[in-house]
Order: structure tokens, then sequence, then C-alpha cells
């Protein structure tokens, strides 16, 4: 790729994860590697299995992994899954100068900023180094003012109404 941008997906509406994914879908069909970092999934999903059916073009590595919520963990959980996510930065920051992947793909990122795994800081210093021909997919609610200052395209999904909330739970193939 001649240049790459930065792209956020943000908003409370479903759909950032699955955008990310789409064009995951579309890079991978043109030839392009992707790569896409899961922050605080722990879940089986579906789009493991299809990244393993889209190799060596693309591929899914979790950080964070946990089957908690944040604001769920004892310390001691927290702490560890601190450490993890600082030890993860730095792989993942080298993993995006390697030049390695086309496209890199932080997903749920503001989760991890949110949760306090990550800075803010943090996560520009990973936009000002990337490689002049790497996109940079963000996904994640409440994007930081100082992440859409650096990016070059953020789109905002906006629940309008979610069935979520006459009580249908994630379902496998769908959300999950």
């Amino acid at each position: 790729m001649e240049k790459g941008y930065v792209q956020v997906y943000t908003g409370n509406g479903k759909g950032k994860t699955t955008a990310a994914l789409g064009l995951a879908f579309r890079a991978a069909g043109r030839g392009m590697k992707v790569i896409m970092f899961q922050f605080l999934k722990g879940m089986d999903t579906g789009e493991l299995k299809a990244a393993e059916l889209l190799k060596p073009n693309f591929e899914i590595r979790r950080f964070a992994e946990s089957k908690k919520f944040t604001w769920n963990l004892t310390k001691e959980e927290f702490d560890n899954l601190k450490q993890n996510v600082k030890d993860e930065y730095n792989q993942l920051a080298a993993v995006i100068k390697s030049k390695n992947y086309d496209i890199v793909i932080l997903d749920e990122v503001m989760a991890a900023m949110h949760g306090g795994l990550l800075t803010v800081q943090e996560v520009e210093r990973l936009i000002e180094e990337k490689p002049e021909t790497v996109e940079l997919i963000l996904t994640g609610r409440d994007v930081p003012q100082e992440i859409i200052e650096k990016a070059d395209l953020v789109t905002e999904m906006r629940e309008v109404k979610h069935y979520f909330k006459i009580g249908v739970p994630a379902r496998v193939g769908i959300e999950m």
C-alpha cells in the first residue's frame, strides 16, 4: 500500500468490530496481509474460525484476554492483566513497525484505554510511529479526543434500537 491511514470505528452502536472485520475480509481477498489484535475478548467467536480460513493473509491475536469485564476483576487479576498488556504492547509496536502487515486492527483498544490497561499516550505513540504504508484501524466506544485528532477517518456507530434491551443475548454467528 502506498499510503496507509488511521481509521477509527466508535460509538455506542453495534458494528465496530464487524466493520473492521469487513475491511479485513476485503483486504485479504485482494492479497493484502492483515492482523487483528483483539483486546479484552476471551470467548470463542466466529471470527477466530473465519481467520483460520483466510490464512496466510489474515490472522487474529488476542491481548489482555479475559472472560470477565475489567470492573469485575479482583485487584490481583487486574494487576496481572495490566502487566500482560504492558508486555504485549511492545510486541504490538514491533508488529506495526515491521511492515509485515498492510493493515493492523486494534479491536477494542478504546476499552483497553478506558479500563486503565493502556494510556492514550501509548496509543498515540502507535499512531505516530506506524510506517507510512500501514493502515491502522482502531475500534471501541468513547474514543478520546486526542485519538480523533490523530485519525484520518472516524466513523461513529449510533444505536437507534437494539434487541439486547429486550433480553436477547449475544447469538452465535451474529454477535460472537
